[in-house]
């Protein structure tokens, strides 16, 4: 019946674009199936080798980490581990993991599979290391060592303490994929996935489409779909035009000029702020920008709300710090952040004696998370000029302009635009504003800001096993961030999709997966 099902959605889809004058009654898509439209097509659906948040849709439907994301929140519960114990040194995790669960392929999930996942991404002599790369293995860069005692416990040594890791276990790099699949696919496994999660993998058409049934032998509530298709239009206009005629049943990232037409008829609008921030690397090692009267002078230059009310039309919050308010525990609501003050960066630019300064501006066409880069980066130029300083854009396309980027801004540019979506407030400032995540240090800290004050809050932060603690620790950080002005600080993206009036049960997460095994069409 699974794969009657799946041939008769197949063939529906192969048949819509055939009818493109079709009454939308004639293009419903089967009860049974549910269609997702998303931007592209996904670039492996292994999830040690993935980074996109695209994929990531995808992937939180197939397989399961010993943790997840609570729906609605970030923070983590059970999910193949039943519990958990953490020693007091903070160094040693012990996971009881739950009985009876089994991958798609029908192999047993226990230690030795958990152990397996984890190894071969940090041991470069695993058997299975050979099936990477695994860009994001630096979430666990603070295991030392995997240990399965029983088949029911598996055990984390960590080098040193790591608050963040049970967060970046419920990550998608986290997610448990049957070892037995991966030693009979090496790397192709990334188009062959299997792991325990309520659908399992049915094919990938390359280009056109990726289909998942409902798993018969799932531990937990079965899914309520029997089948889900994930198509890639990339064309916002494009996909825009599908959900009108029933060719899909949701839609992600809906393009701002697009909402109006879905807010009513028989569609739905979900829209929610996650862990989301667009902003402005500065070069703090040279030129203008390196007098951090300058920079503040460029943050309260920016017309933020202008941005995310009329470029982005609603779908953005304007931001007043590095932390997204989505981390409702370690954010703090009494930043004032720069308002949009031309007359105060002005005086701010005279007081630094850089009138009239030129700034090299680098701007990406599109990538992720960007939210109409070049869109946002000619209003930004726009800002700015009305201030006295003087921005000359250069565009490139996305993989390079991070190739331009990611080595650092010396030599090369002012400021560039950026976008992170991260799973704890720890992510973004350690990788991209400690002084040891300078580019020639392996990491992402492009515009070179260096803080001795702020580099050691950044790691008494992460190294604490107190909730409260890390929270006021970062509230110490987004002061120092705010003040020394590495950054200009633009917009949280309010992550958006559309459904149709049949779809029920469905909601965004504010980690940007899509959770879809509670979903159902009526």
């Amino acid at each position: 019946m699974t794969a009657l099902r799946s041939a008769l959605a197949g063939l529906f889809l192969a048949l819509l674009p055939l009818l493109p004058g079709a009454p939308r009654a004639l293009a419903q898509v089967p009860d049974e199936v549910l269609v997702v439209g998303q931007i592209a097509e996904p670039a492996s659906l292994d999830p040690a080798v993935s980074t996109a948040t695209n994929d990531f849709r995808i992937l939180i439907n197939l397989y399961e980490g010993l943790v997840r994301y609570r729906p609605g929140t970030l923070e983590v519960e059970p999910a193949l581990a039943e519990s958990w114990t953490v020693s007091e040194d903070g160094r040693t995790y012990d996971f009881t993991l739950r009985q009876g669960v089994k991958f798609h392929d029908g192999t047993p999930f226990d230690s030795q599979a958990v152990k397996f996942n984890f190894d071969r991404m940090l041991d470069k002599s695993h058997p299975a290391a050979g099936t990477g790369p695994f860009p994001l293995s630096f979430f666990f860069s603070a295991v030392e060592r995997v240990e399965a005692p029983d088949p029911r416990r598996v055990r984390f040594v960590l080098k040193e303490p790591f608050a963040p890791f049970l967060s970046n276990l419920a990550y998608p790099t986290g997610l448990i994929v049957s070892p037995a699949a991966v030693t009979a696919r090496g790397k192709e496994f990334g188009r062959n996935p299997v792991g325990t999660g309520p659908f399992r993998f049915v094919e990938w058409q390359g280009g056109r489409q990726v289909t998942l049934d409902r798993f018969p032998d799932y531990w937990g509530e079965p899914a309520k779909l029997e089948t889900v298709i994930f198509r890639p239009i990339a064309d916002p206009n494009t996909r825009a035009a599908e959900m009108l005629s029933g060719g899909i049943d949701v839609m992600v990232e809906v393009p701002p000029d697009a909402l109006a037409q879905f807010q009513s008829g028989g569609f739905q609008v979900h829209q929610q702020a996650g862990p989301h921030l667009w902003y402005l690397i500065l070069n703090t090692r040279q030129g203008p920008l390196k007098d951090k009267r300058v920079r503040q002078a460029v943050n309260h230059a920016i017309d933020k709300a202008a941005i995310a009310e009329n470029i982005l039309q609603g779908t953005a919050i304007p931001a007043k710090g590095p932390i997204a308010p989505a981390f409702e525990w370690a954010h703090d609501p009494s930043l004032a952040g720069y308002p949009h003050d031309p007359e105060k960066a002005r005086a701010l630019i005279r007081e630094a004696g850089a009138e009239g300064a030129s700034l090299t501006f680098y701007v990406a066409e599109g990538g992720s998370g960007m939210l109409d880069p070049v869109a946002m980066g000619t209003a930004i130029q726009a800002d700015l000029a009305e201030v006295g300083l003087n921005a000359r854009i250069e565009t490139y396309e996305w993989n390079t302009f991070l190739a331009n980027v990611n080595p650092g801004l010396e030599g090369k540019a002012d400021m560039a635009e950026m976008a992170w979506m991260t799973n704890d407030p720890d992510t973004l400032p350690y990788l991209t504003l400690r002084t040891d995540a300078l580019p020639d240090k392996g990491g992402f800290n492009s515009g070179y800001y260096s803080n001795p004050e702020l580099d050691r809050i950044l790691e008494e932060a992460r190294r604490s096993g107190d909730q409260g603690r890390r929270a006021e620790l970062y509230r110490q950080a987004q002061r120092i961030i705010v003040e020394d002005a590495p950054w200009a600080f633009v917009a949280h993206w309010k992550q958006n999709a559309v459904t149709t009036e049949a779809v029920k049960g469905f909601a965004l997460q504010p980690s940007f997966f899509l959770l879809l095994a509670g979903v159902s069409k009526e």
